[in-house]
């Protein structure tokens, strides 16, 4: 017969620590699937005007992003308050534009060359002459589709 034994004492058994890195590859991985990183670094002011007829672009990997506005206030020292142009990181003149999307347009595979879409986000404050020339310069470099960034609103939202 064998004699029953009493536990020394109530020690809980030590923790396993098998499982601790696929605990940590989930982690990672979830966030590295959950965060998104910004393209380009925005320098101008951009208040986007309001809309009631938006629709959404389906395809973002073939939208080209021009901005417009006056520069925030800490590039305001160095390149003044007027409104600018901004292309990708860094401040371009409205002559760039067409060089700009002649390189955006190399970048991409031949077959998605003429679905690719210029996205102006303008500021509501930015003169629309400065617009004009944008557009001026897109029909330079053959670019023919132009969408309007704008935020999803009543039009008579933009008078105040």
């Amino acid at each position: 017969m064998s004699k029953f034994r009493k536990k020394k004492s109530g020690e809980l058994p030590a923790i396993s620590t098998a499982s601790l890195p696929d605990i940590v590859f989930m982690l990672l991985f979830f966030f590295m699937v959950a965060t998104t990183m910004r393209d380009t670094t925005l320098m101008v002011e951009n208040n986007l005007p309001f809309a009631d007829q938006v629709e959404k672009l389906e395809k973002k990997d073939l939208v080209m992003y021009v901005y417009a506005g006056k520069p925030s206030e800490r590039y305001q020292r160095q390149f003044g308050k007027e409104a600018r142009v901004q292309l990708n990181d860094k401040f371009a003149d409205v002559s760039d534009i067409k060089e700009f999307i002649i390189s955006e347009r190399e970048s991409k595979r031949e077959e998605l060359q003429n679905l690719l879409t210029t996205s102006l986000k303008v500021d509501t404050k930015t003169n629309m002459g400065l617009v004009a020339d944008i557009k001026y310069e897109l029909r330079k470099a053959e670019a023919y589709r132009v969408n309007y960034t704008t935020k999803n609103g009543k039009a008579s939202q933009n008078m105040n």
